[in-house]
């Protein structure tokens, strides 16, 4: 799932998917992310594929099994997060999550 995630996050942003580009955003070195990656593929979540513009290069990708992994995921994030707020309001969640996402845009902005 972690592998799945990062190349989703990556993908979303409009970044490459590279073993580097992956081990950096999960923060593993690159022989562990390469490892997780090729049990990932090997289970039908990923592929690798030559880059576009780059045939040195391989980049990741989230078949249609991961990607449905990853959409459980976060719908199992969605309501625990519903079950970890049970007083507040849909207003006050929803500016959680604004805020949430601002300071992960941030974050972003700051390792550009």
């Amino acid at each position: 799932m972690l592998v799945c995630e990062a190349v989703h996050a990556l993908r979303q942003r409009g970044l490459p998917a590279t073993v580097n580009d992956v081990a950096r955003e999960i923060g593993l070195d690159q022989s562990g992310a390469s490892r997780l990656i090729g049990s990932a593929a090997k289970a039908g979540y990923l592929t690798m594929v030559v880059a576009p513009g780059d045939a040195r290069r391989r980049e990741a990708s989230v078949t249609s099994a991961g990607r449905s992994m990853v959409d459980d995921a976060h719908r199992w994030q969605e309501e625990t997060f519903v079950r970890l707020t049970p007083g507040w309001s849909d207003t006050k969640r929803h500016e959680f999550q604004q805020a949430m996402v601002e300071l992960m845009d941030s974050s972003y902005a700051m390792e550009a």
